[in-house]
C-alpha cells in the first residue's frame, strides 16, 4: 500500500470568487492550499472508486516557525513575527506530514494539529475546512488538471 501526502494550511483556506484581480501573494498562497486539498480529496475518491489500496491524505502543519513568510512586511509582517512565538516550531510543524505517512488512517483523511484552532499542537485527524469539502469544485479542478496535463 502506498500513500500520497499533500501539504496544506487550514488557516489559509478560504473560498474565493474567481475574478480578474491584481496579483496578491497571500491570496495566491491561499488559493494554492485550497487547490492542494481539493485535489487530494478528489484523488482519494478516485483511488477508492478504482479499488486501489493507495491512500491520499492531506497534512496541515498548522502555524509553524519557519522562514516561509520572512519576506512579508508591513502590519501583516509584524503580526507574523510576534504571533509566531505562540505556535509550533518547525520540527513540530513537520509532525502532521510524518503522522499522515506512517499512521494507519484512511484515505481522504485531513491531519492537522490538535490545539488552538488547529494552528498548533500534535497531529490528529480533523475535518477538512468547509471550502475544501466542495466535491463539485474538486471534480472541476480534477478535470481541468487532467485536461491541462493531457491525461484524460
Amino acid at each position: 500500500m502506498g500513500t500520497s501526502i499533500s501539504t496544506t494550511s487550514t488557516a489559509n483556506i478560504a473560498r474565493t470568487t474567481r475574478v480578474q484581480r491584481a496579483y496578491n501573494a497571500l491570496q495566491a498562497y491561499r488559493d494554492s492550499k485550497l487547490a492542494n486539498t481539493l485535489f487530494t480529496l478528489q484523488l482519494s475518491r478516485s483511488l477508492t472508486d478504482a479499488g486501489s489500496s493507495v491512500r491520499a491524505i492531506t497534512a496541515d502543519p498548522g502555524f509553524a516557525r519557519t522562514n516561509l513568510a520572512a519576506h512579508v512586511g508591513g502590519p501583516l509582517g509584524l503580526v507574523q513575527k510576534l504571533a509566531v512565538r505562540m505556535f509550533n516550531d518547525a520540527a513540530r510543524g513537520a509532525l502532521p506530514s510524518l503522522y499522515a505517512a506512517t499512521a494507519d488512517i484512511p484515505s481522504g483523511s485531513y491531519v492537522g494539529p490538535d490545539g488552538l484552532q488547529h494552528l498548533r499542537g500534535y497531529p490528529t485527524v480533523i475535518e477538512a475546512p468547509q471550502p475544501a469539502r466542495d466535491t463539485h469544485l474538486a471534480r472541476q479542478l480534477w478535470d481541468l488538471s487532467a485536461h491541462l496535463t493531457n491525461t484524460t
